[in-house]
């Protein structure tokens, strides 16, 4: 097993991930969002590694990490809609999956046998320096075993896989906390809704004058983070409580006090950047059975309560 070496944000820390990407090794990595893992996207090894790392199923698809939209048309067919979205939002928390361009280079792994690929440019400064100096595209799914807590904090993706990874580069706090918004593409150009994220469904449709649909029922897994049991602390997630049972630990919201709060304002946006922070606090209390406060269905409320119930599901 490796030893993890957990890099500092300079020009030093970032030479030494580039050279362990450039060996096939992986490095997470800070964006906006949450930490990714990050691994050559070319490469099959490397990709491989990623999903040895996290106990990832083979069938869940990567988004790949590129430095900016000119490089997406290297490995992607871009349609108009899709330009609209990556000019608005690009660098940012928005993921479009798009028909992958034949000779991209890209390893089968990254897109799980699927005929698209998931692309975005993140918007994290650290991130940016990191794809620059390396000049490639990087594979990188949350940086955590697959199905538990999202990392937000370099310490968090030491905690899950420290050992599993060669480094981890330490860019602090992740500002936005929850993953990208995911949007995929009808053969018309209809835009639809994969995963909700960290820009709002209403903002693409501003953008796009036209509506965003949700994803087609017989679609199946199109995207990365659409597994039911994902994002997952280790206790029991009771959804939409006003107060504790017995033996619970309660996850406060606006007007329901907790034993911890997402936001005693009632604000969306602090609940996104506190939620992955606040599941990771509750393994450390060794919290067996968590209890969380009422969210709104609006705005980003549509993205939390996504990771919620994906954090209540049933497990195997």
């Amino acid at each position: 097993m490796p030893q993890t070496h957990l890099l500092s944000p300079d020009a030093e820390g970032i030479e030494a991930a580039v050279a362990i990407l450039r060996a096939g090794g992986r490095v997470a990595l800070p964006t906006e969002t949450v930490y990714g893992l990050g691994g050559d996207a070319r490469e099959d090894a490397a990709v491989a590694g990623i999903f040895a790392a996290k106990d990832r199923p083979a069938f869940n698809p990567l988004i790949v990490h590129i430095a900016d939209l000119a490089a997406a048309h290297d490995y992607a067919e871009i349609s108009a809609p899709a330009a609209k979205l990556a000019q608005a939002f690009w660098p940012g928390p928005m993921t479009l999956v798009l028909p992958l361009k034949p000779g991209s280079g890209i390893a089968p792994l990254v897109t799980a046998g699927l005929p698209t690929l998931a692309v975005r440019v993140p918007a994290h400064p650290l991130a940016q320096r990191l794809l620059r100096a390396f000049g490639g595209p990087v594979a990188a799914p949350s940086a955590n075993p697959s199905g538990r807590v999202s990392a937000t904090e370099a310490r968090h993706v030491m905690a899950g896989l420290s050992g599993r990874i060669e480094a981890v580069i330490d860019g602090g706090p992740c500002g936005v906390g929850l993953e990208s918004t995911i949007l995929g593409f009808d053969a018309d150009g209809t835009a639809r809704l994969l995963r909700p994220g960290g820009i709002t469904a209403e903002a693409a449709e501003a953008v796009l004058g036209a509506p965003v649909l949700q994803p087609a029922p017989e679609a199946g897994i199109t995207a990365p983070g659409q597994l039911l049991s994902h994002y997952a602390p280790s206790g029991s997630v009771r959804l939409n409580a006003t107060a504790a049972r017995e033996g619970e630990v309660l996850l406060g919201f606006g007007p329901v006090k907790g034993d911890l709060s997402l936001s005693e304002t009632g604000d969306l946006a602090e609940a996104a950047a506190r939620l992955f922070g606040l599941f990771h606090e509750l393994d450390r209390r060794g919290a067996q059975r968590i209890a969380v406060a009422p969210v709104p269905e609006e705005g980003l409320g549509r993205a939390i309560n996504d990771r919620l119930r994906r954090a209540a599901a049933p497990r195997e």
